[in-house]
């Protein structure tokens, strides 16, 4: 079963997740095995989603 990001009434800034995936790998010392691994990839399509929401809200903010 593949790991999915808790759904969420806001989205977290990308910057915010982007520091957690690196968190969590530093702690990991670089090899992502078992549930580090499991979390590394919820984190990374959160970070996914983040991304595209800033974009989206971005070209909002310049066609206004």
């Amino acid at each position: 079963m593949s790991p999915t990001p808790p759904a969420r009434a806001s989205v977290r800034p990308a910057d915010v997740v982007n520091e957690e995936i690196r968190a969590l790998v530093v702690r990991a010392g670089g090899w992502l095995y078992g549930p580090s691994r499991d979390r590394y990839e919820v984190l990374v399509a959160e970070w996914t989603v983040a991304v595209a929401t800033e974009r989206v809200r971005a070209d909002v903010v310049k066609a206004a």
